[in-house]
């Protein structure tokens, strides 16, 4: 019989849910920013550039959430637009207020992060982060 509360979908669901509320309330609260936003700002810093498409692929958001970051990001001059090296394609890059604001609110993730696992160990972070690609992997196969 299945328990909803110990089905694993479920279970991840919910889970994810807490953790990006939690967050969510720090970024909204202290920068304004949507956890879509956070996202795009982060993994483009990570890269230098995206376009639309690679910002899909690297959060795993839907093309209509991507874009609504990108164009909340460039109106409020966090990013900016540019044609790639094919003229055909628009890329996405941080401006300097951009950056500075990935440089404020990096920090702060990663204390955020810090307070969440504080209660496991060294070893069990890692065991957990393993385990969490393992499943990933298995569900895109």
């Amino acid at each position: 019989m299945l328990k909803l509360a110990d089905f694993l979908p479920y279970r991840l669901s919910i889970t994810s849910n807490a953790v990006s509320d939690r967050v969510a309330a720090v970024y909204q609260a202290r920068f304004g920013l949507k956890v879509p936003e956070w996202r795009v700002l982060a993994v483009i810093s990570e890269r230098g550039r995206a376009t639309q498409a690679a910002l899909v692929d690297a959060t795993q958001m839907d093309k209509m959430t991507v874009s609504r970051a990108a164009t909340a990001l460039v109106g409020r001059s966090l990013l900016a637009r540019t044609r790639a090296g094919d003229r055909r394609t628009l890329e996405l890059s941080l401006t300097s207020q951009g950056a500075a604001l990935h440089a404020e609110i990096a920090p702060l993730a990663i204390a955020i992060e810090t307070e969440l696992l504080a209660s496991f160990t060294t070893a069990e972070r890692e065991q957990l982060m393993a385990l969490l690609k393992r499943l990933e992997t298995c569900a895109k196969t």
